[in-house]
């Protein structure tokens, strides 16, 4: 059974990390979360999930703007080989969300620890960061030490890594 976002809530108070959420409409996309952010402050994010050729499965999280080159990426995160979009089915699988809802919060569901969850270092410089809380529906900010505390305390050592842009073109 998946966490839902009360649980989250709960697990947040538990250990200790401040945290405060905003409800709006669903948003499925970073340019639809643009629309409805209103008063959210903080770093807004997007998260990748990724498998590599041994089918290793990663997390990357940044900030929404921040290019990521996925043919290199690989080299910065311990991938075998380059990596490749994880499915919808092995997302809700592993992570207990639905694709629209992919969050870091999804580590309190990835009891195995499959997940191998990656913090760009440029991100992890500002103080507030937003994510949804398992469900796409609302926003939860917390510090990004918060973010570091609550994903060890769910068993995930974050790797932060500065990840490669694209080449100019």
């Amino acid at each position: 059974m998946n966490a839902s976002p009360q649980d989250l809530f709960a697990f947040l108070n538990q250990n200790e990390i401040a945290n405060d959420t905003f409800e709006h409409p669903a948003v499925f996309t970073v340019e639809e979360s643009k629309q409805l952010r209103g008063p959210i402050d903080g770093g807004h994010t997007k998260n990748l999930f990724l498998k590599d050729k041994k089918s290793r499965l990663f997390l990357i999280v940044a900030l929404e703007e921040t290019r990521i080159d996925l043919k290199r990426v690989h080299e910065v995160i311990g991938g075998q080989g380059r990596v490749s979009f994880g499915s919808g089915e092995l997302l809700e699988e592993v992570w207990g969300v639905k694709p629209g809802s992919v969050t870091p919060f999804g580590a309190i569901n990835d009891k195995t620890h499959r997940v191998t969850v990656v913090l760009d270092a440029e991100m992890m410089k500002l103080g507030r960061l937003n994510f949804h809380p398992l469900i796409n529906t609302m926003t939860t900010g917390i510090s990004s030490e918060g973010l570091v505390t609550f994903l060890r305390a769910t068993g995930h050592e974050p790797l932060i890594a500065a990840l490669p842009a694209p080449a100019p073109v």
